[in-house]
């Protein structure tokens, strides 16, 4: 009988924003599908009706789309599918696993705290499990409305985890816990189990604080006689502090990193490597390498802990195998964004743009140091860097500025060569080392004091613009 295609989910809850340890979950599925020519869906686990918020739906949906994890189907919506719940919990009653529980919240507050006296678990003791369908028809007619609960077989469940291995848990450490609330609504466990099955999920590849959870779900299939997916729990992503990454705990949203200027080619390489280990000794990889070399066999047990600065060097990597016009195509929102420039400006000039990208290529650790290492390239109106102007602007720096904004303004061609000469002549005739040319001279004309090599920076900037800002800055030192 030949394998059933492929399919894999992930389904985030609209609690909050999509972290990182979540957008790793959906990438593996994606590699997973894309690498078995498979369909990777999205599922929004929306029917926790207190703690789900409308305004995440989209931010999760625009991150996943920022780090290019594209599904293959219209998205599915928990919220929308409680007629296909009710039709299967209507299932499950007719079978042996299923029963009524009428307990109230003090009863079973009550329970525990006899339990907890008695050093013993908190489980449930099935106390309703032994009404007579005469008992449970008095209960209901008088008003009484029930919640849902599994009875937990005996025995224990055991199955295979493809990063795991063979898992097994006594069933009596679980508790017969509910799959429908009074209201009629179906709880996670029991919703996950339909909607894989209805959605024809096969492989869940998922966090590995959900085992817990898997075991309860295996019952639930065996109950509804259900076929099992296939299972495999990757190790958990830890801050650095060593907790486990979380919502709860205030850690970014993966949209964050976009705004600091990650780029989705970083952030999915560093991800894919939490948890992965590809048959290669390389680290930085494409797309379409990782799809090529994904395997389940090298996903691993040990929890993997996120570090920003290792990100960033990924960040950095990738940003240098890109070409100038894509650094430029990624520059242009931020320096239009930052009010350096305008749309308009930028696709009238768009060779100028990609030199100044190519200047500051080497300098880009994050997406946004173009704005921060590179605004003079875009804006006239800049403050120079207190600390430099402070050992460089002085009378001596005024008259060597003013001499070589001549000497500049003069030249034929304003090219490499041409102001190297400019300036190392000026240096031999005042008998000194270009340094105290070359420092003044970039403060000058970026109001920075570092940058990429001034001969180059001079000519980008042109010719008309060096000289105009060289004068400003000698009539700035002179005004002091």
């Amino acid at each position: 009988m030949p394998e059933k295609p492929v399919r894999v989910r992930i389904a985030p809850s609209p609690t909050g924003y999509l972290h990182v340890g979540t957008a790793r979950a959906a990438l593996f599925n994606y590699l997973f599908a894309r690498s078995h020519d498979g369909k990777f869906v999205l599922r929004l686990e929306d029917t926790d009706v207190a703690r789900s918020r409308p305004e995440f739906i989209e931010p999760i949906i625009d991150a996943l789309k920022w780090l290019e994890l594209n599904w293959d189907e219209e998205i599915v919506f928990q919220s929308k599918r409680g007629d296909l719940y009710a039709e299967y919990l209507k299932k499950f009653l007719e079978t042996d696993r299923a029963y009524y529980c009428f307990c109230t919240r003090e009863d079973l507050e009550a329970e525990r705290n006899l339990a907890r006296a008695e050093r013993r678990s908190p489980k449930y003791s099935r106390k309703c499990l032994s009404l007579s369908p005469e008992e449970v028809r008095a209960k209901m007619d008088a008003g009484e409305k029930p919640v849902v609960r599994v009875k937990i077989p005996e025995g224990a469940t055991t199955y295979e985890d493809i990063v795991s291995g063979t898992l097994t848990r006594e069933n009596e450490e679980l508790e017969d816990f509910i799959v429908a609330r009074s209201d009629g609504s179906v709880t996670y466990n029991f919703a996950v189990v339909v909607d894989d099955h209805d959605m024809g999920i096969t492989h869940v590849i998922r966090g590995n604080d959900h085992i817990t959870n898997t075991f309860k779900q295996i019952i639930l299939y065996n109950a509804l006689g259900l076929e099992l997916p296939v299972f495999g729990h990757v190790p958990m992503i830890l801050r650095p502090d060593k907790k486990k990454v979380s919502k709860r705990l205030g850690d970014k949203d993966v949209g964050e990193y976009k705004n600091e200027g990650i780029i989705p080619e970083a952030m999915i390489n560093y991800l894919a490597l939490l948890g992965w280990s590809p048959k290669s000794d390389n680290e930085i990889y494409t797309r379409r390498e990782l799809i090529d070399l994904f395997d389940t066999a090298g996903l691993n047990n040990s929890n993997a802990v996120f570090d920003e600065e290792k990100l960033l060097a990924f960040n950095f990597a990738h940003l240098q195998r890109k070409s100038d016009h894509e650094l430029a195509v990624l520059a242009a929102p931020l320096l239009v964004e930052a009010g350096l420039t305008t749309k308009y400006w930028l696709e009238t000039r768009w060779e100028y743009l990609r030199q100044v990208v190519g200047l500051l290529r080497e300098r880009l650790h994050r997406m946004t140091d173009v704005v921060a290492l590179g605004g003079y390239f875009f804006d006239f109106n800049y403050k120079y860097d207190p600390k430099a102007e402070e050992k460089q602007f002085h009378a001596e720096a005024a008259e060597l500025l003013a001499e070589l904004a001549d000497r500049f303004e003069v030249l034929a061609q304003f090219t490499h060569d041409g102001v190297e000469a400019a300036l190392s002549e000026l240096a031999e005739k005042r008998g000194l080392k270009k340094g105290k040319i070359i420092h003044p001279t970039r403060l000058a004309v970026s109001g920075m004091s570092i940058g990429p090599g001034l001969y180059d920076m001079l000519v980008v900037l042109g010719q008309q613009t060096v000289v105009d800002r060289m004068r400003k800055a000698v009539e700035y030192i002179r005004q002091r």
